[in-house]
């Protein structure tokens, strides 16, 4: 996750007052003496049967989920790991007849807590319970504008709904966020969710990558979908600029493409080119790519995985063996991998001059199209001069065919 507020006020302290104040690019997972952050999806069930779902929840009881007192042992165990946030997620987490319960004692053993949902079931019948549960942070997902939502989530008012969540949990005096997933049909849609996110003062906006995984061999300058994402980077850098410059304290997030750290960098350069050295620092000391690191994944079996996109790879499981013992056990080749600095990449992404800065970006991207974890990512949307590539690739990219996620994987279809 890469915090663009937070690296775009540091450059304009540093073009007005020639400093910054110290930030930690990981805000909420700090580098040492710390486990990672945990996305926890609680249940698979949903009422909903989104056409991007990497979870492939349905409404419909799935067997095997983890009881409360299992939770709750487990919650101790990450307590004890020094895991400083818990993501409640799922399908739908509001459906859980436990989820109170559960967000009151994450909240009781010090977690910072956050609640993931698709906002339909956020009504008046439960925002009272939900403001009780006084949540650091609670994410809502808008696909697009009206008719464009509702056919990602493929229900007939569910913008409505899912934006009625928003405006109960924001009167309640809830942290509430937007996150938008990006793909080919809902890009123009863009910039009326970024108006509709200051209309209602919302206190932050997540842009997430979804790139489906083809093969091609075109030049990344040239292909119409690296261009939209190029084009989708530059409109929230510049929103979120106007905002810092209007004092206006709106965070900005992108996830799911390291890439955009090396963008941001670029962006700073152009616009901001006395903060280029400071800000490139901060930018390696993130460094990227975090799954296996400070980000984690647990689903609703208790399986552990090195990120919520890593479902077809499982760690152990919690019923088994505690989180922690899991977490440090690198006698897996992926976790081995993921843990290793620098990560042992190869193609475009072994020669990219950048690389401390992304970290070799998403790894189960290259997994999903070759079988090698460690091979080019191709949602990599900049270009070899760019980066300082030399040379011919066969590279890998994504192409135009539409996809499913099943499971955690892209199922590609002509």
């Amino acid at each position: 996750m890469l915090r663009l507020s937070q690296y775009i006020r540091a450059a304009i302290d540093i073009a007005e007052n020639g400093t910054a104040p110290v930030t930690n690019p990981r805000k909420h997972a700090p580098l040492s003496n710390s486990g990672p952050v945990v996305i926890w999806n609680l249940i698979r069930r949903c009422n909903l049967t989104c056409r991007h779902c990497y979870a492939s929840a349905v409404d419909k009881d799935f067997p095997g989920e983890l009881t409360t007192k299992q939770v709750f042992h487990t919650m101790e165990n990450l307590r004890d790991f020094n895991v400083p946030v818990l993501i409640l997620s799922g399908g739908e987490p509001l459906m859980r007849p436990d989820i109170f319960d559960i967000s009151a004692y994450a909240k009781e053993l010090g977690f910072y807590v956050a609640l993931s949902s698709n906002g339909t079931l956020i009504d008046d019948r439960n925002i009272d319970q939900i403001a009780a549960a006084n949540y650091d942070y609670v994410g809502i997902s808008l696909d697009g504008l009206g008719a464009t939502h509702d056919y990602f989530r493929r229900l007939e008012g569910g913008f409505d709904l899912a934006l009625r969540g928003a405006k109960l949990c924001r009167g309640a005096g809830l942290p509430v966020g937007i996150r938008f997933t990006m793909t080919r049909e809902n890009y123009q849609d863009l910039a009326g969710l970024l108006d509709l996110v200051e209309q209602e003062k919302i206190d932050k906006f997540y842009f997430s990558h979804l790139n489906y995984a083809g093969r091609g061999n075109h030049n990344r300058k040239d292909h119409a979908f690296y261009n939209m994402t190029r084009e989708a980077l530059l409109m929230m850098f510049s929103r979120c600029e106007a905002d810092v410059k209007a004092g206006i304290a709106r965070d900005y997030v992108t996830g799911n493409n390291d890439a955009d750290g090396v963008f941001l960098k670029f962006w700073i350069d152009e616009h901001y080119p006395a903060a280029s050295s400071q800000i490139e620092k901060i930018l390696q000391r993130w460094g990227g790519n975090a799954s296996g690191v400070n980000v984690a994944n647990i689903d609703n079996l208790g399986n552990v995985h090195p990120d919520t996109m890593w479902w077809q790879h499982t760690l152990g499981n919690v019923l088994k063996r505690p989180f922690s013992e899991i977490w440090q056990d690198i006698s897996d080749p992926l976790m081995a991998g993921l843990k290793q600095r620098p990560r042992l990449v190869h193609g475009r992404c072994g020669e990219c001059r950048y690389r401390d800065i992304c970290g070799g970006n998403t790894r189960t991207r290259a997994y999903q199209l070759t079988g090698d974890p460690w091979a080019e990512d191709p949602g990599c949307y900049l270009d070899d001069a760019e980066l300082g590539i030399v040379g011919e690739h066969n590279r890998l990219e994504t192409v135009p065919f539409s996809a499913t996620r099943r499971h955690g994987q892209v199922e590609v279809t002509s």
